[in-house]
């Protein structure tokens, strides 16, 4: 089942699910603090030869490209950017699987495990 994004601007082209804002704000919360964003970037890793790295920032990088999606600012860092332009990420919450996924249209393939991509 895919939501629909929450932006009308998608200016490093990633798109924030209705329900992973949702979560992030949840979990924000639960951290009470109002400084952090969600930052996602691809760094060299894993048996594909690309990881995704997504966590919570207070940093703000030169070059930064950030999108506001209904109160929940998502960065990504410039050299990130053209890996994840299409992307989307989303969060599932079912018997089978709970977490945060992306779903990258720039992805040729993966690895067995998932974790990586190229």
């Amino acid at each position: 089942m895919t939501e629909t994004t929450t932006t009308q601007s998608r200016a490093h082209g990633v798109g924030l699910t209705d329900a992973a804002a949702e979560k992030v704000k949840t979990l924000l919360a639960q951290e009470g603090r109002d400084d952090l964003r969600l930052r996602i970037a691809v760094q060299p890793g894993g048996c594909s030869g690309l990881i995704y790295q997504l966590y919570f920032d207070e940093r703000s990088l030169e070059g930064d490209a950030v999108v506001d999606f209904g109160g929940v600012e998502v960065a990504v860092d410039k050299m990130s950017v053209p890996y994840l332009d299409g992307a989307t990420i989303d969060f599932e919450d079912t018997i089978q699987k709970q977490g945060f996924t992306i779903d990258n249209p720039n992805a040729e393939g993966s690895c067995a495990c998932g974790d990586s991509f190229h």
